[in-house]
C-alpha cells in the first residue's frame, strides 16, 4: 500500500483573496487536476431594479491565481 501525500492548500474557506478580476471570499476548495482549486464569490455590486436570485459572480480559479486580500 502507498500514502499519497497532498500540498496543504494555502487558503481556507471564508478566507478573503484577491486575483487579476477583482476580489472576493472563498467558498469551496477541491484538489483536482494537481492542484488546488478555489470556488471564490465575488461580492455584490448595486442592487438592480428586478432584484436578485443569488451570488452575482462565483468563480472556480486556481491557487497560482489568488493571493491574500
Amino acid at each position: 500500500m502507498s500514502a499519497i501525500c497532498m500540498p496543504k492548500p494555502k487558503f481556507c474557506t471564508e478566507d478573503p483573496v484577491s486575483f487579476a478580476g477583482g476580489e472576493g471570499i472563498v467558498r469551496g476548495v477541491n484538489w483536482g487536476f494537481g492542484g488546488w482549486t478555489y470556488l471564490v464569490e465575488m461580492p455584490l455590486g448595486i442592487e438592480p431594479e428586478f432584484g436578485r436570485i443569488g451570488p452575482e459572480a462565483m468563480l472556480f480559479l486556481d491557487e497560482i491565481d489568488l493571493y491574500e486580500a
